[in-house]
């Protein structure tokens, strides 16, 4: 990955963070429109309605008008959607697809092999914070109308998940020569259209029915999805029914809509929060090289009372980075590191050192609170080690910390990939957040084993990466963090595997 395709893969990352942390913009409210509307409530404000830039907790804003190639049903199975059969060849080198026939774009044009060709090389090339996930994308071979091969130049068998993610969304390519067309004018073959009428654009994103559907109906005529800037006045909406759905991450606003007695509420483990470690080689730290460093750093973490008093007991604290639906997660690795800091000075002290170090962060407040702050420099000074933080807002940290590599590792809210070798890539492989390059030879000998082999050689060979990484202290992981799905009582959310908040199908009326 080139350093600038790099940079916008992590500033569109940092982005999402920020956005679910509450650090957007303006705010605006939702309307009440009774049960035939679905009113959403977000903290993730979307720069474009074009799907070559769409990511991470924006997807919903995208689903609403962009059918994907296929689906991820909330238990992370797939199912057809655009593509109704798709096939790996023996290596997992090219991925054949059978696509419907029977699909059209609003001006009647059909959605059909070409249609897939086009977006799919356009995604790769748009610098969006998902295009990274078609680096192995070779060619888009087009049989007929309604079949395409992807042809792969490695074997990648996290591709169902990626088409059912960003560069699954197909648009009509007759946009793609009008300049900026779709970033206000979606064209998509979705279950709505942008109801541009009702659209405030930085506020309110208002959907219809789209009459001419050609897949099974949702149970709204209309969805709007409204942003907002702070959980206070997301919590006060839920409460009054302006709101009738959102998710939830801070604990005092999760115990806040707990005892109003209308909400209906849903839990979900997903994201973990943790210092990312880039500097292993010890170019900016040497202290890190050590493994012992690293291990003494996770050590030093009083991981229990984090939780307890940052987030209220509201997630589960964790030594790795594999979330529990892959198939490298081991129960017993959440529990891998007690806080015990004699036993973090002992290992300082084999590394030689025994006076401790400085260690550089970048801060962005939004996701380092004071507590946060606090509470690690204070465990890192346990064990003589100093901290020092160097408060950023989001483009100075883009730029420092993923452009100039000017600190050895950062605090950051990451999610957890359902598929083993997308956890893989994004962490671990070269490039994006293991940006200067670590390797050894037992990531060397796992990685391609995961991208390659059978179903239960990469699950032997994930399993053996995570613990890997974890004794090797690679990171610094602090705890999985518990949100809420909340309803006002009149609508039933489902959660949706591998996203932080449930896609557009995941919604139902309560009874």
């Amino acid at each position: 990955m080139s350093r600038t395709s790099r940079t916008a893969t992590v500033a569109a990352c940092v982005a999402a963070s920020l956005a679910l942390a509450g650090c957007a913009g303006d705010g605006g409210g939702a309307e009440s429109a009774g049960s035939s509307t679905l009113n959403i409530a977000t903290m993730t404000l979307p720069q474009s309605l074009d799907p070559a830039v769409a990511t991470g907790s924006a997807l919903p804003y995208f689903q609403a008008v962009y059918d994907t190639l296929i689906k991820r049903d909330p238990d992370g199975t797939f199912s057809p959607m655009l593509a109704t059969k798709w096939t790996y060849n023996t290596d997992r080198t090219e991925l054949a697809l059978t696509l419907r026939k029977d699909v059209e774009f609003a001006d009647g044009s059909a959605f059909d092999g070409a249609t897939v060709k086009a977006n799919m090389e356009r995604f790769q090339k748009g610098g969006g914070a998902s295009a990274k996930w078609l680096n192995d994308l070779e060619a888009v071979d087009v049989t007929d109308a309604t079949h395409v091969t992807l042809k792969l130049k490695q074997p990648n068998p996290a591709m169902e998940f990626y088409l059912s993610d960003a560069p699954g969304l197909m648009a009509n390519p007759k946009q793609f020569s009008k300049g900026d067309s779709l970033k206000t004018t979606p064209d998509g073959t979705g279950p709505y259209r942008l109801d541009k009428a009702r659209t405030t654009v930085g506020t309110k994103w208002a959907y219809r029915r789209n009459a001419d559907y050609w897949g099974k109906e949702l149970p709204y005529k209309n969805i709007n999805i409204s942003f907002f800037d702070n959980e206070t006045a997301i919590t006060n909406g839920l409460k009054t029914g302006q709101v009738n759905a959102a998710l939830l991450q801070s604990a005092d606003q999760q115990i806040a809509i707990e005892s109003d007695p209308k909400a209906k509420t849903e839990k979900q483990e997903i994201d973990f929060q943790g210092l990312l470690l880039f500097d292993r080689d010890g170019k900016l730290t040497p202290a890190l090289r050590e493994a012992k460093v690293r291990q003494a750093l996770n050590y030093a973490v009083d991981r229990d009372t984090m939780l307890d008093r940052i987030r209220q007991s509201r997630g589960r604290t964790t030594s790795q980075i594999f979330g529990p639906e892959t198939m490298g997660y081991d129960k017993k690795l959440d529990t891998y590191y007690s806080h015990d800091p004699a036993k973090a000075k002992a290992l300082l002290k084999e590394a030689g050192y025994a006076n401790g170090f400085t260690l550089k962060l970048p801060r962005i407040t939004a996701i380092v609170n004071d507590a946060l702050a606090a509470s690690l420099q204070s465990d890192f000074k346990a064990i003589g080690v100093k901290l020092v933080w160097d408060t950023l807002d989001g483009a100075s940290a883009v730029q420092k910390v993923f452009t100039d590599r000017a600190y050895s590792g950062m605090v950051m809210n990451m999610g957890q990939p359902t598929a083993d070798w997308a956890a893989a890539n994004d962490l671990v492989t070269p490039g994006a957040f293991n940006m200067f390059g670590t390797t050894d030879k037992v990531t060397q000998k796992l990685l391609p084993r995961i991208q390659t082999g059978t179903e239960s050689e990469a699950k032997a060979a994930a399993h053996e990466l995570n613990e890997h990484l974890v004794k090797e202290g690679w990171f610094v992981p602090f705890y999985r963090m518990s949100y809420l799905h909340v309803s006002d009582g009149t609508v039933k959310i489902s959660p949706q595997s591998g996203m932080a908040v449930p896609s557009i199908y995941n919604y139902a009326p309560a009874k």
